[in-house]
């Protein structure tokens, strides 16, 4: 990607971000939403490990795929999807990844370090994940069946349960949807 396609996706999510910090309902000051860049990952990784380490026992499983990707895995991911990172106070804090399926953006991963949740960082991230792929008619993403947390988050903000999926004895997957096209209208 040039340089100059990379400015132009960042200052299109600044953007973005501005038109939804209203809906936020207490974000961090100076936070900053863009594109993040390869010397990102292993803070994301980081942050990956500790987000998804209360699911791990929740689950009573610490053999779940986000605690046991590598740097290597992440840096292929980087290179087919694009990874979002907030910044706060210049401290990266979160991120989400997103990727177009034909008219469908994936969602997935959408991680704030356990210190810095409950400050409207992750719905600023989803809200900018969102508008990523203008095109997309809908947005899905899957959380686990016991995380309630999480689905209760993901209702509120529009989604919907669309199916479920056994992987194991121990994990279902719940996979949701939030259409687009009223957004599209506007």
């Amino acid at each position: 990607m040039t340089k100059k396609k990379r400015n132009e996706e960042k200052m299109v999510v600044k953007m973005i971000l501005k038109s939804i910090m209203g809906n936020v309902e207490k974000p961090p000051h100076k936070m900053n939403i863009t594109r993040a860049d390869e010397c990102d990952l292993e803070r994301i990784l980081e942050i990956q490990r500790a987000a998804y380490r209360s699911e791990a026992v929740l689950y009573d499983d610490f053999t779940i795929p986000p605690l046991r990707q590598t740097l290597d895995e992440l840096r292929a991911e980087f290179r087919d999807k694009v990874i979002l990172k907030a910044v706060v106070d210049q401290k990266l804090l979160g991120s989400v990844r997103v990727v177009l399926s034909g008219d469908v953006c994936l969602l997935g991963r959408l991680i704030v370090d356990p210190t810095a949740q409950g400050q409207g960082i992750g719905s600023v991230l989803l809200s900018a994940g969102e508008t990523v792929f203008p095109d997309a008619r809908s947005i899905e993403l899957f959380t686990g069946s016991k995380s309630v947390q999480n689905i209760n988050f993901y209702g509120k903000r529009g989604y919907v349960r669309i199916r479920e999926e056994v992987v194991s004895p121990k994990l279902t997957l719940v996979y949701m949807r939030k259409s687009l096209l009223q957004n599209q209208k506007q």
